[in-house]
């Protein structure tokens, strides 16, 4: 009886620090690839209202790669629109495997989850609606073994 009521317990304090994890998310959202090859005139389109203008956040880009994915690193171009129409473009590297040709991403079987933390004390500075896009940007036009790429916010502790 007592180790069914440890186990209960435990399982209340893993759901509850999930929880707690998931309270500073502000935006999580993936897109999906067509069947696992992303051409390069496909983007993925993330919409954001920011009303807060005073907090951090961190800004997270992942992808989901199978093990067919025949390369080590993911290039992506990142455009920005602001509320006031400007707009910025970033190149970001993914590196989704070490030099030994082991993939680095979290999961099972052959898809693996890769994140990448792009700014840890991001302050936005215009309330109102951001658009970001995320084209492949590789030498090739059509990458097989991409399943999805996603954009995560979460507020900081700071």
């Amino acid at each position: 009886m007592l180790h069914k009521c440890l186990f209960s317990l435990s399982l209340v304090v893993v759901f509850m620090a999930l929880i707690s994890c998931q309270n500073n998310v502000i935006y999580d959202e993936v897109i999906s690839t067509d069947n696992g090859k992303w051409d390069k005139n496909q983007s993925a389109h993330f919409e954001v209202n920011i009303t807060d203008t005073i907090s951090l956040y961190k800004f997270y880009l992942s992808v989901h790669n199978t093990t067919d994915y025949r390369y080590s690193n993911l290039f992506v171009f990142l455009s920005t629109t602001f509320p006031n129409g400007n707009i910025s473009r970033d190149t970001i590297e993914f590196v989704l495997a070490d030099p030994s040709g082991k993939w680095i991403g979290k999961g099972w079987g052959n898809v693996k989850e890769s994140d990448i933390l792009l700014k840890s004390n991001l302050k936005f500075p215009l309330a109102g609606k951001y658009d970001f896009h995320i084209q492949q940007a590789m030498r090739e036009d059509t990458l097989k073994g991409i399943n999805s790429v996603g954009l995560r916010l979460e507020k900081s502790e700071n």
